[in-house]
């Protein structure tokens, strides 16, 4: 086993070009390695097809071990972005916390550091082995979850609420932490997602907020149908060439700031695993 370097970071606007503008991409990363988080699900797919690697089940090197397997000599790991919790420089610290951070009888750091004195970095490191790379027991595939609406609403605090508008051409709204839906939508699930979406970005927040602090309307329809149509393809759902057709309409040849591009990613990931059951996370081990 090799170690490799890990990547610099991710160009995310690019990356998201690349998702939804290439059938089959998303659903493809999404079967394969649907209990990660929706960025890394994209980060290991695309290692794995530029480096000729037939796309499968990632784990860590103790991982497979566990499974009863063992990485191939001279195989390099991909890399996934993985959260850090360290400590706050001392500039960052919390003053009034500071104190408890000392040393115990023997010199040796207690580390008793607050919540308020720690925070989260993101960090790409390569410690994940595709099962093409293993050998060993027969690997038994895990199921893939089912979705569930309910489940996913419920979990996000959003209420579903009857669609009452009057205008034909509205298939759904969003607002606070209620959701409608048209029953003339061709495609409900479609604009249940891009409804949600809107809601966990934070764009029905925004009505309190001064006009020059709001996410211009066209950045929002694009955020919230680059959701939507994350969510469709991962689950296998109908309506992402509309979706497709929709984004560029909003974007009118305009490119999906990075910023953007993290937001969608996130909101996305929180809408999937909101509506699974409750599974472990892989990427904490």
């Amino acid at each position: 086993m090799r170690a490799q370097s890990a990547p610099k970071r991710p160009d995310w606007a690019q990356l998201l070009v690349q998702a939804v503008s290439v059938p089959g991409t998303l659903s493809g990363a999404y079967r394969q390695f649907w209990n990660y988080s929706v960025g890394n699900q994209l980060l290991a797919w695309i290692q794995c097809l530029t480096r000729q690697l037939q796309p499968g089940p990632i784990n860590t090197f103790i991982g497979w071990q566990k499974l009863g397997r063992s990485v191939k000599k001279g195989e390099t790991a991909i890399a996934l972005c993985m959260p850090v919790s360290v400590k706050r420089k001392a500039r960052d610290a919390v003053p009034e916390a500071a104190a408890q951070i000392g040393a115990d009888a023997d010199g040796e750091s207690t580390d008793k550091a607050s919540p308020a004195q720690r925070k989260t970095v993101f960090v790409y490191r390569p410690r994940w082995f595709v099962l093409c790379q293993t050998d060993g027991a027969a690997y038994v595939p895990t199921e893939l979850p089912a979705w569930s609406e309910s489940r996913a609403l419920d979990r996000l605090s959003i209420e579903r609420v009857d669609f009452t508008h009057t205008n034909g051409n509205c298939l759904g709204f969003a607002r606070e932490r209620q959701v409608a839906i048209s029953p003339l939508a061709e495609y409900p699930h479609k604009t249940l997602f891009h409804e949600i979406a809107h809601v966990v970005l934070g764009h029905t927040a925004e009505g309190q907020l001064e006009d020059h602090d709001l996410t211009p309307r066209d950045l929002r329809e694009v955020e919230a149908e680059s959701v939507a149509l994350i969510c469709c393809e991962s689950l296998n759902l109908a309506g992402t060439s509309d979706s497709r057709g929709y984004i560029q309409h909003w974007l009118s040849g305009a490119t999906i700031p990075d910023k953007s591009a993290q937001r969608i990613f996130k909101a996305a990931d929180a809408i999937l695993k909101a509506g699974y059951p409750e599974l472990p996370s892989p990427e904490t081990e």
